[in-house]
């Protein structure tokens, strides 16, 4: 059952804009908010190789040490996990008293996957703990997470602003069809200004494929922009959010058009690296 907001804490720059996100999200949706940190497992398997000269005592001593040194390290990467988790609880609070705290061991995506059932939404930084949160690169567990979970992603960047208009990237797929569905029968942005946007050339029929999609989110009660722009998806797309000022980015995460070459290799890092609002992806 899909009752949760799930916000990945791992004491990176980006936390706290991860659990502001997090927490809007879980207030506008009406959802529990878990405070999710996955400790990757610091204690390795044992591959020193000890079958030189040392006698049988010196190697056991040696496995010995190792095994306490390893303890040691995992027990402070929990306590230092726990400390992130108390710290995202204690900044959160005011907007979502009593968020649920959770620490798992493990690969993040693996741990995702397992409780994917669980999860309605999740938000990431686009930056984990080895990135600054500040440069356009994202972090390597990113792109994976994306490809590998089915529920509606935030991955976001920067500071917390509460949204105020969004803008979804249409481009007619099945997928594209469906983000608008999600976005119209949800409360996540319900009374929020939305902004349709389809890169294309100007023509009849993408005319008429706008005109749909902006019905759907009519018919709902949402205040509609249509655009219809030819040329470059990725310029167009965050030409159009900087001078119009939107506050989130939402797309299928996969489509049959241009659009769709952002998620295929490397042209994933293409968007998500560039745009300068939170994305949110769905499927």
């Amino acid at each position: 059952m899909t009752t949760h907001t799930v916000a990945c804490i791992d004491g990176s720059a980006l936390s706290d804009t991860v659990s502001d996100y997090a927490a809007w999200s879980a207030k506008r949706m009406n959802t529990s908010l878990v405070l999710l940190n996955v400790l990757d497992d610091v204690r390795s398997s044992d591959e020193t190789n000890f079958s030189g000269n040392i006698g049988m005592d010196e190697r056991q001593r040696l496995l010995a040490e190792i095994t306490d040194l390893e303890e040691k390290r995992a027990k402070l990467a929990r306590q230092q996990g726990q400390a992130f988790l108390e710290a995202a609880k204690e900044h959160v609070e005011p907007l979502h008293k009593e968020p649920l705290l959770r620490q798992r061991h493990g690969d993040l995506v693996d741990t995702l996957v397992d409780i994917e059932n669980e999860i309605r939404l999740l938000v990431i930084g686009r930056q984990g703990k080895r990135g600054n949160g500040v440069g356009e690169k994202i972090g390597h567990q990113v792109e994976r997470v994306i490809r590998a979970l089915h529920r509606p992603t935030w991955v976001v960047t920067g500071k917390f602003k509460e949204p105020e208009q969004i803008m979804i990237a249409y481009d007619h797929s099945a997928t594209a069809k469906k983000a608008v569905e999600m976005v119209a029968n949800s409360p996540l942005f319900k009374g929020i200004p939305v902004h349709v946007v389809m890169i294309a050339a100007q023509t009849h029929d993408h005319q008429a494929q706008l005109e749909n999609a902006e019905a759907k989110l009519v018919e709902q009660g949402f205040s509609v922009t249509t655009a219809l722009i030819a040329g470059d998806v990725e310029e167009a797309l965050l030409q159009y959010a900087e001078e119009q000022k939107m506050d989130a980015l939402v797309m299928g995460a996969y489509g049959h058009s241009r659009i769709r070459e952002f998620f295929v290799g490397s042209h994933t890092n293409k968007l998500l690296s560039s745009t300068k609002i939170p994305l949110l992806l769905l499927r």
